[in-house]
């Protein structure tokens, strides 16, 4: 895990936003967040293809990045917890088992991010 703030982020205008922190010409998916209070992300169940059903949730190709939007989250990274706020960016590299827990009080908001050598398939790059 790697974490940043929003201000460390590249203010060059080149490729993307997350230039020089994770591989990849190209932001090539993303979404945004919004969770319930308590809301663990890839829990137990989950059938998405980075997810095993038992709770563990890992890309082994790329890294996926998170910046909170607004709130307050956890990021758990191989089983440890590290508190997040608006403004946190958070790195989880490949192979990472990583899940946001969104905070009971003041549950977060946030973008998700990967990139990659091709542009998001919904992008005209005409």
């Amino acid at each position: 895990m790697k974490r940043y703030r929003l201000k460390d982020l590249d203010r060059e205008g080149q490729d993307h936003i997350l230039n020089g922190i994770i591989p990849g010409k190209y932001l090539s998916k993303a979404g945004l967040g919004i969770k319930a209070g308590g809301h663990r992300s890839h829990d137990v169940g989950c059938d998405c293809p980075s997810c095993d059903g038992q709770g563990r949730h890992i890309h082994t190709d790329d890294s996926e990045v998170f910046i909170i939007l607004q709130g307050k989250a956890e990021i758990e990274i191989n089983g440890s917890r590290t508190s997040l706020g608006a403004g946190d960016v958070v790195v989880c590299e490949a192979g990472e088992d990583h899940h946001l827990i969104a905070d009971q009080d003041d549950p977060c908001i946030n973008l998700y991010l990967h990139a990659g050598e091709q542009p998001h398939p919904k992008q005209n790059r005409g």
